[in-house]
């Protein structure tokens, strides 16, 4: 494996689960408490082969390859917006999502023309996922004019609705109801198609969350719920913070739910292509948990280390690390060499650098602008329908 990938590898949680999935029937197990609860010399389980899922199998080549280059891509630009953070050209919060790329990448490759994304403030990787061009990202970092939100969003707030991407949101489950109001709109148009609505582990517990997945129930929406679980909310672990399986929450608003690890593109794949089939086809609502771990703090400016170890972080780039899992099976499949991922690390490494020169390059908004892109009828006059008057001139 080239340095050049395995140098950002950051451990799996105590309590590596063993999932469920629905649609692809394996042997029960007894899960795991606490990696302690392993009898002593007994031989790791056996995990399936996601391969193999029908949805993984009609992958070609060109496609797999992708996959990965869209991880390594996500990779590269977040290592290179940290750098712009410590050199002071990023203000506010900066939410990383080094080592969670195979979640985004996972699900966003199985989009369809009437699919939509919504997340929360850990948005850098979706954006990446879903096609946005890394040049107005960063440009939206530094708080630039030229930014995919004109420097008025920053990092939480990346959004491209020509992609069916609806950001990047900072309240905490705020975009969950919105996800829901997505999948409502794409069944009052008639549709065929689902949203993903994205969240953290920390936001099961917020009550709009719970709101919404009795709605999306009660009017058969076309939602996905997905939980990110990496394991801590800010710097609270799981363990602290929630009582029981969080996607199982689900079945108290008569949904399906699923669990699956999130370190494995192709399971990701498999888990989503089920859950997203039935909503577009169903129009039920599910969840969906993805086991997932951060390498970095909640944002940088987090002291990580004040609830969390270095040898737990260690542990899982070793073990778990979603870039190096895939080249590997990419390498076994013999759809990849190991030159071939170098060139396409170094083909990252290059974007990245230029979308941070994009960015120091391109201006600040203007005090003018202050004003607009708040209201649509005040940016556009003569097309003004409503009577309000617009008060905040």
């Amino acid at each position: 494996m080239p340095a050049s990938l395995a140098e950002t590898r950051l451990i799996s949680p105590p309590g590596d689960k063993q999932f469920f999935a629905p649609h692809f029937p394996r042997p029960s197990v007894t899960k795991k408490t606490s990696t302690s609860a392993e009898p002593a010399g007994a031989a790791p389980a056996q995990r399936e082969d996601f391969s193999r899922a029908p949805v993984n199998a009609r992958l070609t080549a060109d496609a797999k390859i992708e996959l990965f280059r869209q991880m390594v891509r996500i990779r590269r630009f977040e290592e290179r917006s940290l750098r712009a953070y410590q050199a002071k050209k990023i203000g506010g919060f900066l939410h990383l999502y080094i080592g969670q790329e195979a979640v985004a990448v996972g699900c966003c490759s199985l989009m369809g023309p009437h699919d939509h994304v919504i997340t929360a403030y850990r948005d850098h990787g979706h954006a990446i996922a879903v096609g946005m061009d890394t040049k107005p990202l960063m440009a939206e970092l530094y708080g630039k004019a030229t930014g995919c939100s004109k420097g008025k969003g920053g990092s939480m707030h990346y959004f491209a609705p020509d992609k069916n991407f609806w950001g990047g949101h900072g309240i905490v489950g705020g975009q969950i109801p919105l996800g829901t109001g997505l999948a409502y709109a794409l069944k009052y148009q008639g549709k065929k198609g689902a949203a993903m609505a994205f969240m953290g582990d920390g936001a099961v517990n917020q009550g709009a969350v719970h709101e919404a997945y009795n709605l999306a129930s009660l009017w058969n929406l076309p939602v996905v719920f997905v939980i990110e679980n990496n394991g801590y909310s800010m710097g609270t672990s799981q363990a602290r913070s929630s009582a029981g399986e969080l996607a199982k929450r689900a079945a108290g608003y008569d949904m399906e739910w699923g669990q699956c690890q999130g370190h494995d593109v192709y399971e990701v794949r498999a888990m989503m292509d089920h859950f997203l089939t039935k909503a577009r086809d169903q129009q039920r609502p599910s969840t969906v948990e993805i086991d997932t771990y951060r390498y970095r703090g909640h944002s940088v400016a987090d002291p990580d280390n004040t609830y969390r170890t270095k040898s737990e972080i260690e542990e899982y780039r070793r073990t778990k690390d979603p870039i190096q899992l895939f080249q590997g099976k990419l390498i076994a499949e013999g759809v990849l060499t190991e030159a071939a991922a170098a060139r396409i690390d170094e083909a990252a490494r290059a974007e990245s650098e230029l979308s941070a020169e994009f960015a120091e390059a391109s201006p600040f908004p203007t005090p003018a602008d202050i004003q607009s892109d708040v209201y649509w009828d005040s940016d556009n006059p003569s097309e003004r329908k409503s009577k309000g008057r617009l008060f905040f001139d």
